[in-house]
C-alpha cells in the first residue's frame, strides 16, 4: 500500500445512523412480504408479529443478526488455494450476471447466446489478470431452461479455476449446484471451510423476499456458502426518487435478508450487496452507468461497512449497445468509484445495455479498466527521501533519466503497462493498421483463446462433474 489509500465517501456518521434507524423502524413497523413456507416457519419460532404475508421484524432482533454475521468471508479457486479476502476495503472485480444475450464480435449484432459463447466467455475470464472472479454471466438458449442454473456452474467449473459468482432460478437446482461444487472439495466441511462461490440473492423492491429468493438463502446458509443480497431498489419507481430514501430502503431489504440467512444459520457467511438504479424519466429505462446510480451504490455500500459486513456492487457496466465512448467513460467512471470506495466484489465487467448483454469485447477492454483502477487505490508508493534530489543531480551527467539505474529498477512498478490502450505514436499505431480498441480487443480474444487454462483441471475432477451433467439433463 503507498502512503495513503485513496478512498470516496458520500455520508457522514451522523446520516449513516439515521438511515440504519428508519431501516430498522421500517422492518418493525412495515415489515417485508415473505412468501417462503421455511422462512415463515423460522418467522413464527420467533414470535414476529404479521398480517397474512406480511411480517414485523423487531429491531433489537436485527442488531442480534447483524451481530452474528461474519464481518468477512475468504473465498478460494476450485482447488482450494489462492485466498481471496473480501474485508475491509480490499477489491475485487468479476463479470456481472446474468445476461440473457451476447454481442457478437464478428457481426456486431445483439442475439441470443449459447453454451458454447459462455464457454469461450469464461476461457478468456481465466486468462484475464484483473478479474479476481468469474460468474455465470450469460444465459443461453440451446440448454432447457430449467437446467441453466446448475449447466452455466458446471462450465464455470470445467473451463476456470477461478472463484465463481452464481446464482439459482429454480428451487430445485440448488441440490445440484450443491454437488457440482461438493467434487471439488473433500466434504461438506471442506466445502464450507473453504467456499468458491457466491450465490445472488435478488428481494422484489419494495421490501418483497419471494419464495425463490428466500429459499436460495436457506439452503446457501445450511452449506455455510456465502449469499450476497442484490437489492435493486429504483428511484422513483419502485423506491422513493431521493437518493438518500432510495439508500434507505435498500438498507431496510437488506437487513431483512441478513435476519432471513442468520435464522437459516447463525453465523452465515453474507455480502452486503446491490444493483440499485434511478429511473431516466424521458426514457423508462433503469440506467446503470448514470451518475445518480454509481452514487447510491456508494450509499449503499458505506451502509455495508458501517455494519461491519462485507460488500459487493454492480459498478463497472454500461448502459450502450456498443463498446464505445459512452460504455469507456460509464465503466472507467464506475469502476474507480468503486475501487475508491473500496468495494469487496464488483460485478459488471463486460456488460451492456442495462446488464442485459454481455461482450467479449468489452469484457477484455474492461479488464484493463478493472487494472487501472487497482493500480490507483495503491496510492502513491512509499520511498525514503530525498525523493528527486539525488535523481536529478545525475541528470546533469547525461541529460537523461531513461537509462538511470532507478528508472530501469522501478518503471514496472511506479507505471501501469496497458496492452489493449493504446498510447504508441501515431506512427507505431498506423503501423500496426490503425486499429480500434474494440478491433484490438477482437484480436486479443482469439489469442487468449488459443492459450491453455492457467491451471487445468484435474481429469477425475472434470469426470465427475460431466457424469453429474450427465445424470440431471
Amino acid at each position: 500500500m503507498g502512503i495513503l489509500r485513496p478512498k470516496i465517501q458520500v455520508l457522514d456518521e451522523a446520516h449513516k445512523k439515521l438511515i440504519y434507524a428508519e431501516a430498522k423502524e421500517i422492518l418493525e413497523t412495515q415489515g417485508i412480504f415473505l412468501e417462503n413456507d421455511n422462512a415463515v416457519e423460522l418467522f413464527k419460532a420467533q414470535g414476529f408479529n404479521h398480517t397474512k404475508t406480511r411480517w414485523m421484524i423487531p429491531a433489537d432482533f436485527v442488531e442480534k443478526c447483524v451481530e452474528s454475521a461474519p464481518p468477512n468471508i475468504t473465498l478460494y479457486d476450485r482447488e482450494g488455494n489462492n485466498p481471496l479476502l473480501l474485508s475491509g476495503d480490499r477489491v475485487h472485480f468479476n463479470p456481472g450476471s446474468v445476461a440473457v444475450t451476447i454481442l457478437d464480435e464478428n457481426t456486431g449484432v445483439i442475439r441470443e447466446a449459447t453454451s458454447k459463447d459462455f464457454t469461450r466467455f469464461i476461457k478468456i475470464v481465466d486468462q484475464l489478470k484483473y478479474l479476481d472472479a468469474q460468474s455465470t454471466s450469460l444465459m443461453y438458449g440451446d440448454v432447457p431452461m430449467i437446467a441453466q442454473d446448475w449447466h452455466r456452474l458446471f462450465i464455470c467449473l470445467s473451463n476456470s479455476n477461478k472463484p465463481v459468482v452464481t446464482g439459482t432460478f429454480h428451487k430445485g437446482n440448488f441440490k445440484i449446484m450443491r454437488e457440482l461444487l461438493l467434487a471439488c472439495r473433500k466434504d461438506e466441511k471442506d466445502l464450507a471451510e473453504k467456499p468458491m462461490s457466491i450465490f445472488s440473492a435478488c428481494p422484489s423492491p419494495p421490501l418483497k423476499w419471494s419464495d425463490l429468493t428466500t429459499q436460495s438463502l436457506l439452503d446457501c446458509a445450511e452449506s455455510m456458502i456465502p449469499s450476497e443480497f442484490i437489492s435493486m431498489p429504483m428511484s422513483g419507481a419502485s423506491a422513493p426518487i431521493t437518493l438518500l430514501g432510495s439508500i434507505t430502503q435498500h438498507c431496510a431489504e437488506t437487513l431483512a435478508g441478513v435476519v432471513i440467512t442468520q435464522l437459516g444459520k447463525k453465523g452465515a457467511p453474507i455480502l452486503w450487496g446491490g444493483s440499485p438504479a434511478v429511473m431516466d424519466m424521458r426514457a423508462g429505462t433503469t440506467p446503470m452507468g448514470a451518475v445518480g446510480t454509481m452514487m447510491v451504490n456508494l450509499g449503499d455500500v458505506e451502509m455495508g461497512k458501517f455494519l461491519g459486513l462485507p460488500t459487493q456492487a454492480y459498478m463497472s457496466l454500461g448502459d450502450g449497445k456498443i463498446p464505445d465512448a459512452q460504455a469507456g467513460f460509464e465503466v472507467g467512471m464506475g469502476a474507480t468509484l468503486a475501487a475508491l470506495a473500496g468495494v469487496n466484489m464488483v460485478a459488471g465487467p463486460g456488460m451492456l445495455n442495462f446488464e442485459s448483454t454481455q461482450s467479449i469485447e468489452k469484457l477484455i477492454i474492461d479488464n484493463e479498466v478493472v487494472g487501472m483502477a487497482k493500480h490507483l487505490i495503491r496510492g502513491i508508493n512509499k520511498y525514503d527521501p530525498p525523493f528527486a534530489a539525488d535523481i536529478l543531480l545525475d541528470y546533469n551527467d547525461n541529460e537523461e533519466l531513461l537509462s538511470h539505474p532507478t528508472t530501469l529498477k522501478l518503471f514496472k512498478k511506479e507505471l501501469f503497462i496497458t496492452e489493449i490502450v493504446d498510447r504508441s505514436s501515431k506512427e507505431m499505431w498506423i503501423k500496426k493498421g490503425s486499429k480500434s480498441i474494440r478491433q484490438r480487443a477482437k484480436d486479443k480474444a482469439v489469442e487468449l483463446l488459443e492459450k491453455p487454462s492457467k491451471q487445468p483441471i484435474n481429469e477425475s475432477l472434470l469426470k465427475e462433474l460431466q457424469r453429474i451433467t450427465k445424470e440431471n439433463l
